[in-house]
């Protein structure tokens, strides 16, 4: 499979999903523990890709994305940015209620 189709397909599978630099438990770098403290404090189950454990994807996602960094937070198959806005979004409530709203309409669909 093409690199941009497992992409599309891990954007595609995962309501709340963040690229980031090792683990939530174990992240490898200042930017990515903030931003996976930000969206687990949103208290939604998320998925994560380890883009060291993926230089294919760490290569071509910011292509794809058209956004040049890590972490990059994606929910409901939309980019929201990077640890930046990530954290104004925590820190104003905004982010909570999108990851809430996606996770309920995840769980909607499934049901």
């Amino acid at each position: 499979m093409d690199i941009i189709e497992t992409i599309k397909e891990q954007i595609a599978n995962n309501t709340i999903l963040l690229y980031m630099k090792g683990s939530p438990n174990a992240p490898q770098c200042g930017f990515s523990a903030k931003a996976s403290q930000a969206v687990m404090g949103c208290g939604e189950k998320f998925a994560y890709v380890d883009i060291l454990q993926n230089p294919e994807i760490r290569a071509n996602l910011p292509k794809y994305a058209n956004w040049p960094t890590f972490p990059q937070l994606w929910v409901g198959g939309e980019l929201v940015g990077g640890c930046d806005i990530m954290l104004e979004m925590f820190e104003n409530g905004e982010l909570q209620t999108l990851v809430k709203d996606a996770a309920a309409k995840a769980k909607a669909a499934e049901a």
